[in-house]
């Protein structure tokens, strides 16, 4: 498989809360993220929740091939509880959180799972493009700081990664015969903005990212933000943005 992929923290000052990390046979990111203003009742910083678990994800998709995709997140979670430690009250619906978005391939099959908004696009062979999109943040019936905090991690809202194992069954999952896909691309709301502020298409950004790569891509979006009026979106002016983007080789459709 032939990845590429780049992560950049957000013009301004502060660190990263992005992760991406591929080896033999996957990818994972992860897009950081906690609630604005809320006493979180953890000692860790959001950047960590990212680091730790998507270090987690990767070692469990090494170590247990033989577990599907929510599995897998549901051991990652399960295994971050135990790092946080007792300074930590797990109970705390605002616990510092994180989207997921993994990609494995091996076996003759392409294996994806999203939860929260970081999409996964996958082109297929005949040209179909794939938007595997987790948008249920967007439809929560009010934004008051207790509707969503009631709403995290709950039946009727949205899920997220944080201190909730049984979060990884609400994953969108999918999987599609390697030999059928041409090229895939995974992404942070940082760089989603494209297409959900400033009017690409999701073709238009899988294209874009083909020809000019991850870098050309990034400085993409921070030209939209910088001629973007201040204002017009609720939300950063900025963010992080992390894609990674894949083309199976012939090598990968052995085994």
């Amino acid at each position: 498989m032939r990845i590429e992929y780049l992560t950049e923290a957000m013009p301004g000052g502060r660190g990263n809360e992005d992760f991406v990390l591929a080896g033999d046979g996957f990818a994972v990111l992860l897009d950081g993220a906690t609630a604005s203003g809320s006493e979180t009742g953890c000692v860790h910083q959001v950047s960590w929740v990212a680091r730790r678990l998507g270090a987690e994800l990767a070692r469990i998709l090494v170590a247990r091939p033989e577990l599907s995709l929510r599995e897998v997140l549901r051991a990652g979670v399960t295994a971050l509880r135990e790092l946080h430690g007792d300074g930590c009250d797990l109970t705390n619906p605002d616990s510092p959180s994180a989207t997921v978005a993994m990609v494995r391939w091996g076996s003759g099959r392409l294996d994806h799972l999203v939860l929260a908004d970081s999409p996964v696009l996958v082109e297929l062979a005949d040209g179909e493009l794939l938007t595997v999109l987790d948008d249920r943040v967007e439809r929560l019936p009010a934004y008051d700081r207790a509707t969503v905090a009631r709403l995290r991690n709950a039946p009727g809202g949205f899920w997220v990664a944080s201190t909730r194992p049984e979060a990884a069954d609400q994953a969108l999952t999918g999987s599609h015969p390697l030999a059928g896909v041409r090229r895939f691309a995974v992404l942070t709301d940082g760089v989603s903005r494209l297409v959900e502020r400033y009017g690409w298409s999701w073709r238009a950004l899988l294209d874009g990212l083909a020809q000019g790569g991850p870098a050309q891509l990034l400085a993409a979006v921070r030209e939209a933000e910088l001629a973007d009026p201040p204002g017009r979106f609720a939300g950063k002016r900025h963010d992080d943005a992390t894609v990674l983007f894949g083309r199976p080789d012939p090598a990968d459709l052995v085994g």
